[in-house]
């Protein structure tokens, strides 16, 4: 492999002016696509398989014209100190404000709360709910902004409104700023790597680029795929990550063949023959990831996976093509001041044995076994609390108090009880029934005599007269185990229910129920995807290294920094340690989707690093270094890069831990926490470590296997043996310097 690409980076350095117009003509094809493309219609949050999604088609067949997922607004009346709800002037206000929201267009239904006495027992606190026939996404500026009048009409007559729902939920930008910032932060970090503004800026130009070519496909691919505009958040992400990650290995190594004394071209060329044939197997192992997340049986996770997998596939052609045609257009200005002058004092430099990375290295050499004691024993303990992991999806109770659905949740709670706010749905079908609404009543009466049911609303039919739903009120908050545990009851005493019906069934979602379906369906997806990511992953890196136990401790080292990572986001977001420091208002369930979230990116991006620079220590140790000079040794070149790449990536995913939903910030910080245990204490630590133990070992292969498989040549050695570096400067024949020095790591 490394010779075919050799090949192609030689050729894509030649005919750069070829190649870039190429891409150029790529992103136009694609935009006119993008702008000719019908929209892509919502399909919403999806679920198969599970009771909740059963009970939400149910309502959507036998209910038609009144969607389950339509908007709503739940608004919620407080009256001023002293006075009552009912009183004249309030009571007026309310109902006004109720029959000016029913005469827009797109309202279903805007429900007196007099009328369904929603009002509480102390008449402080009553709400109105109003229903619309579209969904949130789909509803116009006017509609929103005729709400909107009538609430402020209310607030103006002294009563405190405040708004739930979705219908008028604020969007939060979680995109724009961090993204910003992240770019920022990693234009930074690469000027101080390379030295070289023009050689910080080709990463960053590339993987933009790349982004950019991905999501205008996506968006021309949009209505024939389904993807929504949610799809494409996932692959801007990893497109941004991986794109700024590849072309950084490719100019880094790029630069240390220049260093070598070879032309521009021969140096692209073996830029991208080794360090290229690195990110594409790096990048297979993202794809497997992203691809794998159809395991879960999620449609709205597949389609994120593999649009996230193709971003991913884009920029590693941009990096094999149009970095090294980049590299064509600069071929000197990309290396520091120091590297282009043929001064005593680069020389100098260039005699230097070690650098930051070869002494750690050397270090880590000399004591393997505390380093290794120490980074297993502090991410176990940091894995710990995943042991009291609680999964759901955060609600209003997590936002900020500064948002009116915080305000309007805990104004229901304070007047209704804390289980108003996470009612269970219950959809009956009596079709079949020789007498429906008896059947009904049955069901309504049983589940309301469950312990740890305040009461059960009236039963709502269909115009057909054969489907009902109704909602029963826990006495408990929707986070509270003991709401989960009453949802479990319903469930397992259903058999029994239904047995004194004439065949009625039921089913049951809300809120609660559905964070519990949501929950169980992840967790028992986890596994599963664990084993096929990782077994794909070990299979592929068998192939690049060509060794048995490298890959097992490739992937043993990723479970313990997704463990720790996952442990400490339970500690934070669920115990609340160090909950203030990151603005979080209130703890509860950790995000059902974080876990396959951090498997599925974290996996990618440790891959990425686990193969740069684990493959340059095999290239040494092929080249006949033994196994801790080679451990220095691919120290030297990588370390500094590996870092660099791995504070990128903390750097863009710290940026969401400024936003103002508890939901992101958990994402933000569990994915920048995780790349800073896999790179700073697994790859950088216990590799080295690990590695040095294992000695010639490491690199054992069975002679059996070692015919049968492929020999891929990832370290270029093929290229070495057929077109040798020339003499650098300052040392004789080309010899490192550092190659005797690491001899003596016996």
């Amino acid at each position: 492999m490394a010779t075919v690409l050799y090949h192609l980076g030689r050729v894509a350095f030649r005919w750069r002016w070829f190649v870039a117009l190429f891409w150029v003509a790529v992103l136009a094809a694609v935009g006119f696509a993008a702008a000719k493309a019908p929209a892509a219609a919502d399909e919403g949050f999806t679920m198969p398989g599970i009771e909740s999604q059963k009970a939400f088609d149910l309502l959507e067949q036998r209910f038609p014209g009144s969607s389950a997922d339509g908007a709503s607004a739940r608004i919620v009346f407080v009256a001023p100190s002293g006075e009552r709800i009912t009183a004249g002037e309030n009571k007026a206000a309310i109902e006004k404000l109720v029959s000016t929201a029913g005469e827009d267009s797109q309202v279903a239904s805007a429900v007196n709360p007099f009328q369904a006495q929603a009002v509480s027992k102390d008449a402080s606190t009553a709400y109105a709910t109003v229903t619309f026939k579209e969904k949130a996404a789909d509803l116009t500026d006017a509609s929103k902004k005729h709400l909107e009048s009538a609430i402020d009409t209310a607030r103006k007559a002294g009563l405190t409104v405040e708004v739930g729902g979705d219908a008028l939920a604020a969007k939060t930008a979680a995109g724009g700023a961090s993204e910003g910032i992240g770019i920022a932060i990693a234009a930074v970090v690469l000027v101080i790597t390379f030295g070289s503004l023009t050689a910080a800026g080709l990463p960053l130009l590339t993987a933009i680029f790349g982004v950019a070519v991905s999501m205008v496909a996506i968006k021309a691919l949009s209505s024939t795929f389904g993807l929504s505009d949610t799809t494409g958040t996932l692959a801007t992400m990893l497109g941004l990550a991986c794109g700024i990650d590849y072309a950084l290995f490719v100019v880094s190594r790029y630069r240390e063949e220049r260093a070598k004394g070879r032309d521009a071209r021969e140096a692209a060329g073996h830029a991208v023959g080794t360090a290229g044939s690195s990110v594409v197997f790096a990048g297979l192992t993202v794809v497997i990831a992203l691809a794998g997340l159809s395991v879960v049986g999620i449609p709205t996770l597949t389609k994120m996976g593999l649009a996230a997998a193709g971003a991913v596939v884009g920029a590693v052609l941009i990096c094999l093509t149009l970095v090294p045609a980049l590299l064509g257009f600069w071929p000197n200005v990309v290396q520091s001041r120091s590297e282009r002058r043929w001064t005593k004092r680069a020389q100098k430099k260039r005699l230097k044995p070690h650098n930051m990375g070869s002494r750690w290295a050397k270090l880590v050499v000399r004591h393997p076994l505390p380093v290794l004691l120490l980074g297993v024993v502090g991410l176990g303990a940091l894995a710990l609390p995943v042991a009291s992991l609680e999964l759901g999806m955060p609600g209003d109770e997590a936002k900020p108090t500064s948002t009116t659905e915080r305000r309007a949740y805990d104004d229901l709670a304070k007047g209704f009880g804390p289980g108003f706010n996470g009612p269970l749905t219950v959809v009956v079908d009596a079709k079949g029934t020789k007498d429906p609404k008896a059947a009904v009543s049955t069901i309504s009466q049983e589940i309301g005599a469950t312990d740890g049911v305040v009461s059960v609303s009236p039963a709502r039919f269909n115009q057909v007269g054969d489907t009902a739903v109704f909602s029963v009120t826990p006495s408990t908050s929707p986070t509270d185990q003991k709401t989960k545990d009453l949802v479990t009851t319903i469930r397992d005493e259903r058999s029994g229910v239904e047995s004194k019906t004439d065949g009625a069934t039921f089913e049951v979602t809300g809120t609660t129920a559905l964070n519990i379906d949501v929950a169980g369906k992840v967790q028992a997806a986890l596994v599963p995807y664990l084993i096929v990511v990782v077994g794909l992953a070990i299979v592929l890196l068998l192939l690049v290294f060509r060794s048995l136990l490298v890959p097992v401790k490739a992937a043993v080292g990723f479970l313990l920094s997704v463990l720790a990572a996952l442990g400490t986001v339970v500690l934070v977001f669920q115990q609340g340690h160090g909950a203030d420091l990151l603005g979080v208002e209130s703890t509860g369930p950790i995000m059902s989707m974080m876990p396959i979230f951090l498997v599925g990116i974290v996996f990618g991006l440790a891959m990425d690093y686990e193969v740069f620079l684990v493959s340059r220590i095999r290239e040494s140790y092929v080249h006949g270094d033994i196994p801790g000079g080679a451990v220095v040794r691919g120290f030297k070149p990588s370390a500094r890069v590996v870092v660099a790449a791995a504070l990128i990536m903390m750097a863009v995913f710290a940026g969401f831990i400024g936003a103002g939903e508890s939901m992101i910030k958990m994402i933000g910080f569990g994915l920048a926490i995780a790349v800073l245990f896999d790179a700073f204490v697994v790859r950088m630590a216990l590799v080295p470590a690990v590695l040095s133990l294992l000695g010639d070992k490491a690199w054992y292969l069975p002679r059996w296997l070692d015919k049968v498989m492929p020999n891929i040549d990832v370290e270029g050695e093929k290229l070495s043996e057929r077109m040798p570096a020339p003499a650098g400067p300052g040392t004789a024949e080309g010899a490192d310097p550092e190659h005797s020095e690491a001899a003596s790591l016996r």
